[in-house]
């Protein structure tokens, strides 16, 4: 009789700690509670029903709401894309960009769509992604990049009627980018300015990009689309070529070469990159976006780590 009333303190005593640790009012009500035997000296889990009903209803809402929300935010992003791209052609594209017939209005309309798209950017860390490498075709750039530097030189020199720049392209590849200029002269010659890059990943988002050289690669005739004036010029000069010495011949033939080690760089940060569009900004904020020529590369493949 004495070893029973013994007991029941004991017994109240890991009662009143259950029923604490499970309903107390305040206080939260804990997924797995431990209770010290008296007599063993060992702990056990102790599991409460409405706690493992709480879980699981919450586990089915995460999964039947996280879909949708998905579903809805890619939707954004695409509609982004395809609203950025509608603007780009609304302002006459990249022909009016670079002979400087894009608006005001326009300019903004692009500049807005720009930043809208940059918001949903799905690629935490671009300057490594395996998206980046490939090649790009130029669609857009600001007042303050190279490649609006390089068109306004050409046509500030030379009336839209005998030189354009119909393409500007680029491509990365192994830490090193290669933008080529395509230029034609009176619709009948072509030309290409092509000018090698060294980039280095500064981190995340931002890279640096230092110039290695440039080239002017020799003019191919189409003599189709020759004016007639211009045809016996042109047999003049081919005759002259013949006679020139070997050495300076291949010279010419393989286009004027431009180091420029250490002359030039530049930094500027990646705000978007997925499989069709790339955008990056200077350290002005200039944008400029890029759409991509070929397929993507293998989303696989592993990205290299950056050094900061």
């Amino acid at each position: 009789m004495a070893s029973v009333q013994g007991s029941v303190p004991a017994l109240s005593a890991i009662r009143a700690r259950r029923e604490l640790s499970f309903s107390s009012p305040g206080t939260a009500t804990p997924l797995v509670s431990f209770a010290r035997s008296p007599d063993t000296h060992r702990q056990r889990s102790v599991l409460p029903g409405h706690g493992r009903r709480s879980v699981l209803r919450a586990m089915v809402q995460q999964a039947v709401q996280g879909a949708p929300a998905a579903y809805a935010k890619e939707m954004e992003r695409l509609s982004a894309k395809e609203s950025l791209l509608l603007a780009f052609k609304d302002s006459g594209g990249f022909e009016a960009l670079v002979t400087g017939k894009t608006t005001d209005m326009q300019r903004i309309d692009v500049n807005e769509r720009i930043t809208g798209l940059e918001r949903l950017n799905p690629t935490p860390r671009p300057t490594t992604s395996p998206f980046l490498e490939g090649r790009w075709n130029f669609e857009w750039f600001g007042s303050g990049s190279p490649g609006f530097a390089a068109a306004r030189f050409i046509f500030e020199r030379f009336p839209s009627t005998l030189a354009n720049l119909p393409k500007m392209d680029v491509v990365i590849k192994d830490g090193y980018a290669k933008i080529t200029a395509k230029l034609k002269f009176l619709n009948s010659i072509e030309s290409k300015f092509v000018l090698s890059t060294k980039l280095s990943v500064e981190g995340p988002l931002r890279m640096k990009e230092e110039y290695v050289e440039g080239t002017m690669e020799s003019p191919t005739i189409i003599e189709e689309t020759l004016p007639e004036q211009l045809k016996g010029a042109l047999g003049q000069a081919t005759n002259t070529m013949q006679q020139l010495p070997v050495p300076i011949r291949d010279a010419i033939t393989s286009g004027l070469t431009i180091p420029l080690g250490g002359t030039f760089q530049r930094l500027y940060m990646i705000s978007y990159l997925d499989d069709e569009i790339l955008i990056i900004r200077d350290t002005a904020g200039v944008p400029e976006v890029l759409t991509r020529l070929v397929s993507s590369p293998s989303p696989m493949a592993e990205p290299t780590e950056y050094e900061s």
